[in-house]
């Protein structure tokens, strides 16, 4: 729908396609921009093998492969790029720099009520940007080079997605990127050992040795930058638009720059900006964001269920309570009207990009998670044993199905429960759905 989003996702594309950079292939584009084909490299992201991996050898040199490759298309890539395409500014510069602190101001140091003098903090602001602007090295800088945003392939093979934010910038904010995202986790010695591994890559690209002191010590600084950028947005979308899976990201996402704040140096003095820094990483604030967590004796277990209206209706409580939710997914629209996915599930890729691209399912868990998140703390602080939630759509099978699966994710994630999950008719078809017979007339 963002004609000028697609416009520089394609032109950038096409031309790191050129510089052999491991970004899909755009094989058609309508005239009007509305829709391309792209190359589909799968659903299985960097983030999504370390889940799985663990913190292992095999996740280590996935990572090895995904910064080699994002040295490459830095520097090569930037050789001839257009930048002209970018979506806001040609480059991350000072302004960009200023722009990302007042995000982190507005939207999360605000909301907390710390008082500070707002023009010290400002000037500490102006500097920051002076003294990263005056970097060695500037090339393509992707933006949002996180764990996400790596794809691999069957052969471990890794591929990029989702640089259409990208611009002119410095080496060091894609690094500091990948290497602090929260929900990685990755530890001291492995941020160490590859940014070593990434400055070896940069050297051998350009033939030369990059200045490592210098190159380590403005790096520090857009570790920050990326930090306070990630908890800004966090600000943004948890606390105003309150959507809760950025508000649990919060508490994890201010133990990493606990760790920054306490243990990294940037190479300039932010008196009034460091002693901000160090207020809002006490516990105290962290605590405010911290989710009730069940532990190994919490007797609580949530049972999860999609039904279809048509066939059984809405399952009965088995733990005789009568407590918690039904929700109708009836009023999303439904993929099973398509032909291409009728003998399709909601836990289908197809099914699941429509859902989530194309009907309000992301508004509608919004609102579910809001009120079982209220039920579940609840629950969990009082002792109680059994809450019961349900899904239902006309045939059990796309909707409810998607919805049932994104609450229990969720529910996991956030307060460590118990889940329980059924769905009733898939579960009960062995997930076979067949085409209606329409000879049968």
């Amino acid at each position: 729908k963002n004609i000028r989003e697609n416009n520089t996702f394609i032109a950038f594309s096409r031309h790191f396609q050129k510089a052999e950079a491991p970004v899909p292939a755009i094989f058609a584009v309508n005239d009007a921009s509305t829709i391309y084909l792209q190359e589909d490299f799968g659903d299985i992201s960097l983030l999504n093998k370390l889940e799985t991996l663990g913190h292992g050898d095999e996740a280590y040199k996935l990572f090895q492969k995904s910064l080699r490759s994002l040295a490459e298309l830095q520097i090569r890539g930037d050789e001839g790029l257009d930048y002209s395409w970018c979506i806001t500014s040609r480059e991350f510069g000072k302004q960009a720099i200023i722009s990302d602190l007042l995000y982190f101001k507005y939207y999360f140091l605000d909301t907390l009520g710390i008082p500070y003098d707002k023009e010290k903090l400002l000037d500490d602001f102006e500097a920051m940007g002076t003294y990263l602007t005056h970097v060695d090295h500037k090339y393509f800088m992707f933006r949002d080079f996180q764990s996400r945003n790596v794809m691999i392939d069957d052969f471990d093979e890794v591929h990029f997605i989702d640089y259409q934010g990208g611009m002119k910038g410095a080496l060091q904010y894609d690094v500091a990127s990948l290497l602090w995202q929260a929900r990685a986790e990755l530890s001291n010695d492995w941020k160490l050992s590859l940014l070593d591994y990434y400055m070896d890559c940069v050297d051998e690209i350009l033939s030369t040795q990059i200045d490592r002191t210098r190159f380590v010590s403005q790096y520090n600084g857009y570790v920050m930058i990326r930090l306070l950028q990630v908890l800004g947005a966090y600000g943004f979308r948890g606390l105003f638009e309150r959507k809760a899976q950025f508000l649990t990201s919060i508490p994890l996402a201010l133990r990493n720059l606990k760790w920054f704040v306490e243990d990294k140096r940037i190479g300039i003095g932010l008196p009034e900006f460091e002693r901000l820094l160090g207020l809002i990483v006490q516990d105290d604030v962290i605590n405010r964001f911290e989710p009730v967590r069940a532990s190994d004796d919490t007797p609580l277990i949530v049972r999860i269920n999609s039904f279809s209206y048509k066939n059984g209706g809405i399952p009965a409580d088995i733990s005789t309570n009568g407590g918690g939710f039904v929700f109708d997914c009836r009023g999303l629209l439904n993929p099973g009207r398509k032909t291409e996915f009728k003998t399709r599930t909601g836990r289908d890729k197809d099914v699941k990009d429509y859902l989530e691209q194309q009907t309000k399912m992301p508004e509608f868990l919004n609102s579910v998670y809001n009120l079982a998140d209220i039920a579940v703390e609840d629950y969990i602080k009082r002792g109680f044993s059994d809450l019961m939630i349900s899904f239902g759509c006309t045939g059990g099978q796309h909707r409810s199905v998607y919805a049932a699966d994104a609450l229990a994710r969720h529910l996991r994630n956030k307060f460590n429960v118990k889940i329980t999950l059924s769905h009733i008719i898939q579960d009960s078809k062995n997930w076979i759905n067949k085409l209606p017979d329409v000879t049968a007339e």
